[in-house]
């Protein structure tokens, strides 16, 4: 007795290498300080948080969260997609520093990651990278890494001093997509 199937006949897919750069610790260091590295390629978050979260999701469980500082993005999502689920996203002025991300997956938990300016010299960036995903120095914040930069190597483009909490107040919150500004929101921006 023979068996037979309708299975569609198997399609190649070319592989893709990723674009996201990012750098991580080894999984085997400590959870300290930052988790890695992510220098992202523009300033258009939407786009850039759904291709930084599809790399993360498969290698540290489903991302369900995505929070922000929104010093250097001019606009930031509610929701972003991500292999396939939608992820929500939040921004937080004071509670987080303005070079980290934070990720939160069902399986890990918590990911902090330092967020390099896109303008920064390729070297610098290297140098950000190197630092972050280390986990044999100090911990240090996402902060003190971007001010020993600037102190060792100059001004990386990019790089701003954290602006006074004061010039944030009221701003946390989820509840549109507005573009990031020290005096709050101006407009909203439609098509999300």
């Amino acid at each position: 007795m023979s068996a037979t199937t309708d299975l569609a006949p198997l399609r190649m897919v070319p592989f893709r290498v990723p674009s996201t750069r990012l750098a991580l610790k080894p999984m085997s260091t400590s959870r300290r300080g930052l988790d890695g590295a992510w220098w992202p390629r523009s300033r258009d978050l939407p786009g850039e948080l759904s291709a930084l979260a599809d790399v993360l999701d498969p290698l540290w469980g489903r991302i369900t969260r995505i929070a922000v500082n929104p010093q250097h993005w001019p606009v930031i999502p509610r929701k972003v997609p991500v292999n396939g689920h939608v992820v929500k996203v939040g921004w937080f002025a004071r509670e987080l520093d303005p070079y980290k991300i934070m990720l939160l997956s069902y399986t890990a938990g918590r990911w902090d990651l330092l967020v390099i300016p896109p303008e920064v010299s390729p070297p610098a960036a290297a140098r950000l990278m190197a630092a972050a995903s280390d986990g044999s120095g100090p911990p240090m914040t996402a902060s003190e890494l971007m001010a020993t930069e600037h102190a060792l190597h100059g001004s990386p483009t990019g790089y701003r001093a954290q602006v006074p909490a004061e010039a944030w107040e009221g701003r946390e919150g989820t509840s549109s997509c507005y573009p990031a500004t020290p005096t709050g929101p101006r407009r909203l921006i439609t098509g999300m």
